[in-house]
Protein backbone atom coordinates (compact mmCIF):
# COMPACT_ATOMS: atom_id res chain seq x y z
CA UNK A 1 0.00 0.00 0.00
CA UNK A 2 1.35 3.41 -0.96
CA UNK A 3 0.98 6.23 1.57
CA UNK A 4 2.28 9.63 0.42
CA UNK A 5 4.31 7.86 -2.27
CA UNK A 6 6.00 5.55 0.24
CA UNK A 7 5.20 1.86 0.50
CA UNK A 8 3.74 0.63 3.80
CA UNK A 9 4.52 -3.01 4.47
CA UNK A 10 2.07 -3.54 7.34
CA UNK A 11 -1.35 -2.04 8.10
CA UNK A 12 -4.79 -2.73 9.57
CA UNK A 13 -7.29 -4.29 7.15
CA UNK A 14 -10.82 -5.62 7.07
CA UNK A 15 -11.41 -9.16 5.80
CA UNK A 16 -13.56 -8.88 2.67
CA UNK A 17 -14.38 -12.56 2.26
CA UNK A 18 -13.49 -16.10 3.28
CA UNK A 19 -13.28 -18.70 0.52
CA UNK A 20 -12.54 -22.44 0.51
CA UNK A 21 -9.28 -23.80 -0.88
CA UNK A 22 -9.64 -26.82 -3.15
CA UNK A 23 -8.43 -30.07 -1.51
CA UNK A 24 -7.57 -28.39 1.80
CA UNK A 25 -9.33 -29.65 4.93
CA UNK A 26 -7.73 -27.33 7.47
CA UNK A 27 -7.11 -24.09 5.58
CA UNK A 28 -9.12 -21.43 3.79
CA UNK A 29 -8.45 -18.23 1.89
CA UNK A 30 -8.95 -14.86 3.53
CA UNK A 31 -9.51 -12.15 0.90
CA UNK A 32 -8.26 -8.61 1.50
CA UNK A 33 -8.75 -6.41 -1.54
CA UNK A 34 -6.99 -8.39 -4.28
CA UNK A 35 -4.76 -10.32 -1.86
CA UNK A 36 -5.54 -13.97 -1.07
CA UNK A 37 -3.93 -15.28 2.11
CA UNK A 38 -4.03 -18.84 3.40
CA UNK A 39 -5.23 -19.05 7.01
CA UNK A 40 -6.38 -21.79 9.36
CA UNK A 41 -10.12 -22.40 9.17
CA UNK A 42 -12.31 -20.22 11.37
CA UNK A 43 -9.45 -17.87 12.27
CA UNK A 44 -11.18 -14.94 10.58
CA UNK A 45 -14.66 -14.04 9.42
CA UNK A 46 -15.80 -11.56 6.75
CA UNK A 47 -15.72 -8.11 8.31
CA UNK A 48 -13.08 -9.03 10.91
CA UNK A 49 -10.14 -6.69 11.41
CA UNK A 50 -6.63 -8.06 10.96
CA UNK A 51 -3.04 -6.93 10.65
CA UNK A 52 -1.80 -7.54 7.12
CA UNK A 53 1.89 -7.93 6.28
CA UNK A 54 2.63 -7.49 2.57
CA UNK A 55 4.87 -9.79 0.57
CA UNK A 56 8.58 -8.87 0.69
CA UNK A 57 8.22 -8.02 4.40
CA UNK A 58 10.53 -9.08 7.22
CA UNK A 59 9.72 -9.28 10.94
CA UNK A 60 11.91 -9.73 14.00
CA UNK A 61 11.54 -13.37 15.07
CA UNK A 62 13.14 -12.62 18.44
CA UNK A 63 9.82 -11.03 19.38
CA UNK A 64 7.41 -13.65 20.87
CA UNK A 65 4.58 -12.77 18.48
CA UNK A 66 6.76 -13.60 15.46
CA UNK A 67 8.56 -16.71 16.73
CA UNK A 68 6.43 -18.95 14.51
CA UNK A 69 8.21 -17.45 11.48
CA UNK A 70 11.69 -18.46 12.68
CA UNK A 71 12.01 -21.25 10.10
CA UNK A 72 11.33 -18.70 7.38
CA UNK A 73 13.85 -16.30 8.97
CA UNK A 74 11.04 -13.80 9.48
CA UNK A 75 10.53 -13.32 5.74
CA UNK A 76 7.05 -13.08 4.23
CA UNK A 77 6.94 -14.11 0.59
CA UNK A 78 4.54 -15.30 -2.11
CA UNK A 79 3.97 -19.03 -1.70
CA UNK A 80 2.23 -21.61 -3.86
CA UNK A 81 0.46 -24.59 -2.28
CA UNK A 82 -0.75 -27.56 -4.33
CA UNK A 83 -2.02 -29.84 -1.53
CA UNK A 84 -0.64 -33.02 -3.00
CA UNK A 85 -0.66 -31.74 -6.56
CA UNK A 86 -4.36 -32.45 -7.06
CA UNK A 87 -5.26 -28.89 -8.00
CA UNK A 88 -3.74 -26.04 -10.06
CA UNK A 89 -2.30 -24.55 -6.90
CA UNK A 90 -3.19 -21.76 -4.51
CA UNK A 91 -1.07 -18.60 -4.24
CA UNK A 92 -0.87 -17.17 -0.75
CA UNK A 93 0.46 -13.61 -0.70
CA UNK A 94 1.33 -12.03 2.61
CA UNK A 95 0.47 -12.77 6.22
CA UNK A 96 -2.59 -12.03 8.33
CA UNK A 97 -2.46 -11.86 12.12
CA UNK A 98 -5.23 -11.18 14.59
CA UNK A 99 -5.18 -8.08 16.84
CA UNK A 100 -5.31 -10.54 19.76
CA UNK A 101 -1.89 -11.85 18.71
CA UNK A 102 -0.51 -8.51 19.93
CA UNK A 103 -2.73 -8.27 22.98
CA UNK A 104 -5.03 -5.77 21.28
CA UNK A 105 -8.83 -5.89 21.28
CA UNK A 106 -11.30 -5.50 18.44
CA UNK A 107 -14.42 -3.52 19.34
CA UNK A 108 -17.17 -2.24 17.03
CA UNK A 109 -15.02 -1.94 13.94
CA UNK A 110 -11.99 -0.54 15.76
CA UNK A 111 -8.86 -2.00 17.33
CA UNK A 112 -7.94 -0.79 20.81
CA UNK A 113 -4.32 -1.16 21.84
CA UNK A 114 -3.08 -1.75 25.37
CA UNK A 115 -2.23 1.93 25.76
CA UNK A 116 -5.74 2.92 24.74
CA UNK A 117 -4.76 4.13 21.27
CA UNK A 118 -7.44 3.43 18.66
CA UNK A 119 -6.58 1.95 15.28
CA UNK A 120 -8.84 2.12 12.23
CA UNK A 121 -8.88 0.24 8.95
CA UNK A 122 -6.00 1.40 6.78
CA UNK A 123 -3.82 2.68 9.62
CA UNK A 124 -0.13 1.90 8.89
CA UNK A 125 1.80 -0.25 11.35
CA UNK A 126 5.11 -0.74 9.53
CA UNK A 127 7.24 1.35 11.88
CA UNK A 128 5.36 0.44 15.05
CA UNK A 129 5.81 -3.32 14.54
CA UNK A 130 9.36 -2.95 13.21
CA UNK A 131 8.57 -4.37 9.78
CA UNK A 132 11.30 -4.01 7.16
CA UNK A 133 11.94 -5.32 3.65
CA UNK A 134 12.88 -9.00 3.40
CA UNK A 135 15.71 -8.11 1.05
CA UNK A 136 18.36 -6.19 3.05
CA UNK A 137 19.33 -4.30 -0.10
CA UNK A 138 15.81 -2.92 -0.42
CA UNK A 139 16.00 -1.49 3.10
CA UNK A 140 18.93 0.66 2.02
CA UNK A 141 17.77 1.40 -1.52
CA UNK A 142 14.09 2.19 -0.79
CA UNK A 143 14.28 3.71 2.69
CA UNK A 144 12.97 7.24 3.18
CA UNK A 145 16.27 8.25 4.78
CA UNK A 146 19.47 6.35 4.21
CA UNK A 147 21.84 7.15 7.12
CA UNK A 148 24.79 5.45 5.41
CA UNK A 149 24.34 7.54 2.26
CA UNK A 150 24.04 10.69 4.37
CA UNK A 151 27.31 10.18 6.23
CA UNK A 152 29.14 8.90 3.12
CA UNK A 153 28.11 11.94 1.09
CA UNK A 154 29.11 14.31 3.90
CA UNK A 155 32.52 12.66 4.21
CA UNK A 156 32.98 12.74 0.44
CA UNK A 157 32.68 16.52 0.56
CA UNK A 158 35.52 16.67 3.12
CA UNK A 159 38.12 14.17 1.83
CA UNK A 160 40.91 15.24 4.24
CA UNK A 161 38.73 14.57 7.28
CA UNK A 162 37.41 11.36 5.70
CA UNK A 163 40.90 10.02 5.05
CA UNK A 164 42.10 10.64 8.59
CA UNK A 165 38.98 10.14 10.73
CA UNK A 166 36.32 8.62 8.44
CA UNK A 167 36.25 5.12 9.94
CA UNK A 168 36.17 6.47 13.49
CA UNK A 169 33.33 8.90 12.70
CA UNK A 170 31.24 6.12 11.15
CA UNK A 171 31.66 3.80 14.14
CA UNK A 172 31.14 6.32 16.95
CA UNK A 173 27.53 7.50 17.29
CA UNK A 174 28.46 10.77 19.01
CA UNK A 175 31.16 11.67 16.49
CA UNK A 176 28.79 10.73 13.66
CA UNK A 177 26.11 13.04 15.05
CA UNK A 178 28.64 15.84 15.65
CA UNK A 179 30.09 15.58 12.14
CA UNK A 180 26.65 15.60 10.48
CA UNK A 181 25.58 18.56 12.63
CA UNK A 182 28.61 20.51 11.44
CA UNK A 183 29.03 19.28 7.86
CA UNK A 184 25.97 17.17 7.01
CA UNK A 185 24.12 19.84 5.04
CA UNK A 186 25.40 20.91 1.67
CA UNK A 187 24.35 24.47 0.98
CA UNK A 188 24.63 24.17 -2.78
CA UNK A 189 23.67 21.20 -4.98
CA UNK A 190 22.10 19.19 -2.17
CA UNK A 191 22.06 15.42 -2.79
CA UNK A 192 18.37 15.09 -1.84
CA UNK A 193 15.98 14.09 -4.61
CA UNK A 194 14.74 17.40 -6.09
CA UNK A 195 11.22 18.32 -5.00
CA UNK A 196 10.91 21.79 -6.56
CA UNK A 197 9.57 20.50 -9.89
CA UNK A 198 5.77 20.44 -9.91
CA UNK A 199 5.22 17.28 -11.95
CA UNK A 200 8.28 15.20 -11.02
CA UNK A 201 8.00 12.61 -8.28
CA UNK A 202 9.85 9.52 -7.13
CA UNK A 203 8.77 6.52 -9.17
CA UNK A 204 6.54 3.87 -7.67
CA UNK A 205 3.37 2.07 -8.70
CA UNK A 206 0.49 0.83 -6.59
CA UNK A 207 -0.15 -2.91 -6.78
CA UNK A 208 -3.41 -3.99 -8.35
CA UNK A 209 -4.12 -6.10 -5.24
CA UNK A 210 -4.57 -2.87 -3.28
CA UNK A 211 -7.09 -1.51 -5.80
CA UNK A 212 -9.13 -4.48 -7.15
CA UNK A 213 -12.09 -2.23 -7.99
CA UNK A 214 -9.99 -0.87 -10.88
CA UNK A 215 -11.30 -3.80 -12.92
CA UNK A 216 -14.62 -1.95 -13.08
CA UNK A 217 -12.95 0.73 -15.18
CA UNK A 218 -13.42 -0.23 -18.84
CA UNK A 219 -11.48 2.72 -20.20
CA UNK A 220 -8.70 1.40 -22.47
CA UNK A 221 -5.25 1.11 -20.87
CA UNK A 222 -1.75 1.14 -22.33
CA UNK A 223 0.14 -1.90 -21.07
CA UNK A 224 3.92 -1.97 -20.73
CA UNK A 225 6.24 -4.65 -19.45
CA UNK A 226 7.67 -3.89 -16.01
CA UNK A 227 11.46 -4.01 -16.08
CA UNK A 228 13.25 -4.99 -12.88
CA UNK A 229 16.24 -2.87 -11.93
CA UNK A 230 16.62 0.44 -10.10
CA UNK A 231 14.67 3.56 -11.02
CA UNK A 232 16.59 6.50 -12.42
CA UNK A 233 15.47 10.11 -12.94
CA UNK A 234 17.12 12.55 -15.36
CA UNK A 235 16.16 16.24 -15.47
CA UNK A 236 17.43 19.17 -17.48
CA UNK A 237 16.37 22.58 -16.16
CA UNK A 238 16.61 25.77 -18.19
CA UNK A 239 18.44 28.53 -16.33
CA UNK A 240 19.08 32.19 -17.17
CA UNK A 241 21.55 33.43 -19.81
CA UNK A 242 21.22 30.27 -21.90
CA UNK A 243 22.50 27.97 -19.16
CA UNK A 244 21.12 24.57 -18.11
CA UNK A 245 21.35 22.43 -14.96
CA UNK A 246 21.44 18.64 -15.30
CA UNK A 247 20.14 16.32 -12.58
CA UNK A 248 20.98 12.62 -12.32
CA UNK A 249 19.03 10.86 -9.57
CA UNK A 250 18.51 7.41 -8.12
CA UNK A 251 15.22 6.70 -6.37
CA UNK A 252 16.01 8.91 -3.36
CA UNK A 253 19.31 10.67 -4.05
CA UNK A 254 20.67 13.19 -6.51
CA UNK A 255 23.93 11.83 -7.91
CA UNK A 256 26.06 14.97 -8.27
CA UNK A 257 29.00 13.41 -10.11
CA UNK A 258 29.90 10.07 -11.74
CA UNK A 259 32.25 9.43 -8.82
CA UNK A 260 29.63 9.93 -6.12
CA UNK A 261 29.19 6.87 -3.94
CA UNK A 262 25.80 5.32 -4.68
CA UNK A 263 24.05 2.28 -3.25
CA UNK A 264 25.86 0.07 -5.76
CA UNK A 265 29.62 -0.35 -6.19
CA UNK A 266 29.44 1.56 -9.47
CA UNK A 267 27.31 4.61 -10.22
CA UNK A 268 25.03 3.05 -12.86
CA UNK A 269 22.83 6.17 -12.99
CA UNK A 270 25.68 8.28 -14.33
CA UNK A 271 26.85 5.39 -16.48
CA UNK A 272 23.51 5.59 -18.30
CA UNK A 273 23.65 9.38 -18.48
CA UNK A 274 26.99 9.15 -20.26
CA UNK A 275 26.22 6.07 -22.36
CA UNK A 276 23.05 7.59 -23.85
CA UNK A 277 24.35 11.21 -23.88
CA UNK A 278 21.15 12.18 -22.06
CA UNK A 279 22.13 15.74 -21.15
CA UNK A 280 22.80 16.76 -24.75
CA UNK A 281 19.68 15.03 -26.04
CA UNK A 282 17.58 16.85 -23.43
CA UNK A 283 19.28 20.12 -24.29
CA UNK A 284 18.35 19.63 -27.94
CA UNK A 285 14.75 18.97 -26.92
CA UNK A 286 14.55 22.13 -24.79
CA UNK A 287 16.11 24.21 -27.54
CA UNK A 288 13.43 22.97 -29.92
CA UNK A 289 10.75 23.72 -27.31
CA UNK A 290 11.68 27.14 -25.86
CA UNK A 291 8.41 27.43 -23.93
CA UNK A 292 9.52 24.66 -21.53
CA UNK A 293 11.39 25.25 -18.25
CA UNK A 294 12.47 21.64 -17.82
CA UNK A 295 12.29 18.14 -19.26
CA UNK A 296 12.48 14.87 -17.32
CA UNK A 297 13.02 11.28 -18.38
CA UNK A 298 12.52 8.45 -15.91
CA UNK A 299 13.32 4.82 -16.49
CA UNK A 300 14.60 1.54 -15.12
CA UNK A 301 18.36 1.24 -14.84
CA UNK A 302 19.10 -2.45 -15.44
CA UNK A 303 22.55 -3.98 -15.11
CA UNK A 304 24.21 -7.34 -14.42
CA UNK A 305 24.86 -6.23 -10.81
CA UNK A 306 21.31 -4.99 -10.07
CA UNK A 307 18.49 -7.16 -8.67
CA UNK A 308 20.33 -10.38 -9.55
CA UNK A 309 20.09 -9.51 -13.25
CA UNK A 310 16.64 -10.92 -14.16
CA UNK A 311 17.01 -9.62 -17.72
CA UNK A 312 20.20 -11.64 -18.31
CA UNK A 313 22.18 -8.55 -19.34
CA UNK A 314 25.89 -8.21 -20.04
CA UNK A 315 25.95 -4.40 -19.82
CA UNK A 316 23.98 -1.53 -18.28
CA UNK A 317 20.80 -0.26 -19.95
CA UNK A 318 18.18 2.43 -19.29
CA UNK A 319 14.63 1.50 -20.29
CA UNK A 320 12.58 4.73 -20.27
CA UNK A 321 8.99 4.75 -18.99
CA UNK A 322 8.06 8.34 -17.97
CA UNK A 323 8.49 11.60 -19.86
CA UNK A 324 7.56 14.83 -18.07
CA UNK A 325 7.83 18.51 -18.90
CA UNK A 326 7.03 21.80 -17.16
CA UNK A 327 3.89 22.53 -19.23
CA UNK A 328 2.25 19.20 -19.96
CA UNK A 329 3.32 17.13 -16.99
CA UNK A 330 3.49 13.42 -17.73
CA UNK A 331 3.24 12.38 -21.39
CA UNK A 332 1.07 9.67 -22.87
CA UNK A 333 3.38 6.63 -23.22
CA UNK A 334 2.73 6.35 -26.95
CA UNK A 335 3.84 9.93 -27.57
CA UNK A 336 6.83 9.58 -25.27
CA UNK A 337 8.07 6.42 -27.01
CA UNK A 338 8.03 8.18 -30.39
CA UNK A 339 10.20 10.98 -29.01
CA UNK A 340 12.62 8.60 -27.25
CA UNK A 341 13.03 6.57 -30.42
CA UNK A 342 14.00 9.76 -32.31
CA UNK A 343 16.77 10.26 -29.75
CA UNK A 344 17.94 6.65 -29.83
CA UNK A 345 16.74 5.83 -26.32
CA UNK A 346 15.64 2.37 -25.17
CA UNK A 347 12.16 2.01 -23.68
CA UNK A 348 10.05 -0.47 -21.78
CA UNK A 349 8.08 -2.55 -24.32
CA UNK A 350 4.46 -1.56 -25.00
CA UNK A 351 2.45 -4.77 -25.37
CA UNK A 352 -1.03 -3.29 -25.84
CA UNK A 353 -2.31 0.24 -26.57
CA UNK A 354 -6.01 -0.50 -26.14
CA UNK A 355 -6.33 -3.02 -23.30
CA UNK A 356 -9.65 -3.52 -21.55
CA UNK A 357 -9.36 -4.87 -18.01
CA UNK A 358 -11.16 -8.21 -17.49
CA UNK A 359 -13.91 -8.70 -14.92
CA UNK A 360 -12.25 -11.62 -13.11
CA UNK A 361 -9.34 -10.75 -10.82
CA UNK A 362 -7.72 -14.19 -10.94
CA UNK A 363 -7.80 -14.11 -14.73
CA UNK A 364 -6.17 -10.68 -14.59
CA UNK A 365 -3.39 -11.89 -12.26
CA UNK A 366 -2.54 -14.79 -14.55
CA UNK A 367 -1.91 -12.44 -17.48
CA UNK A 368 1.17 -11.06 -15.68
CA UNK A 369 3.06 -14.36 -16.02
CA UNK A 370 5.34 -14.78 -19.02
CA UNK A 371 8.70 -13.72 -20.43
CA UNK A 372 10.28 -10.39 -21.31
CA UNK A 373 10.44 -9.04 -24.82
CA UNK A 374 13.86 -9.71 -26.32
CA UNK A 375 14.42 -5.95 -26.73
CA UNK A 376 15.05 -5.56 -22.97
CA UNK A 377 17.11 -8.74 -22.65
CA UNK A 378 19.83 -8.20 -25.26
CA UNK A 379 18.01 -10.60 -27.58
CA UNK A 380 17.24 -13.33 -25.04
CA UNK A 381 13.72 -14.72 -25.28
CA UNK A 382 13.32 -16.85 -22.15
CA UNK A 383 13.75 -14.37 -19.28
CA UNK A 384 10.78 -14.43 -16.86
CA UNK A 385 9.16 -11.00 -16.66
CA UNK A 386 8.24 -9.20 -13.45
CA UNK A 387 4.82 -8.22 -14.74
CA UNK A 388 2.98 -5.32 -16.37
CA UNK A 389 2.28 -1.63 -15.73
CA UNK A 390 -1.03 -0.11 -16.90
CA UNK A 391 -1.52 3.54 -17.93
CA UNK A 392 -4.96 4.97 -18.50
CA UNK A 393 -5.28 6.27 -22.06
CA UNK A 394 -7.32 9.26 -20.89
CA UNK A 395 -5.03 10.13 -17.96
CA UNK A 396 -1.30 9.24 -18.04
CA UNK A 397 -1.03 10.06 -14.32
CA UNK A 398 -3.27 7.11 -13.44
CA UNK A 399 -1.27 3.89 -13.45
CA UNK A 400 -0.71 0.72 -11.45
CA UNK A 401 1.20 -2.56 -11.65
CA UNK A 402 0.37 -6.25 -11.84
CA UNK A 403 3.34 -8.29 -10.60
CA UNK A 404 3.62 -11.92 -11.69
CA UNK A 405 3.20 -14.36 -8.82
CA UNK A 406 5.33 -16.91 -10.68
CA UNK A 407 8.09 -14.31 -10.84
CA UNK A 408 7.76 -13.56 -7.11
CA UNK A 409 8.19 -17.26 -6.24
CA UNK A 410 11.75 -17.07 -7.60
CA UNK A 411 12.65 -13.53 -6.56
Amino acid sequence: MLVNGQRELCYLVKIDDIQPIVDSDNCEAAIVGGWSVMTRKETFKPGSLAIYFEIDSHVDVSKPEFEFLAKKHGNIKTQKYTFGGKNPGFYSQGLLMSPEDFGWKEHEGLVIKNDGKILREGDPLTAELGVTYADPDDNKRKAKINPDAQINNALARHPKIAKKYGKLIKKNKFLRWLFLAAFGRKKVNDTAFPTKFQYIHKTDQERCENMPSVLNDKTPFIVTQKCDGSSGTYILERKSLGRFEFYVCSRNVRQLTPNQKSFYDDNYYWECAIKYDIENKMKDFLQKNPELDYICWQGEVCSPAIQKNPHGLTETHLFCFHMIDSKKGKYDMREAVKIWKEYGMETVPIVDENYILPDDFEEFKETADGVYDASVCEGKTNQKREGFVYYKTTDPNFSFKNVSREYLLKH
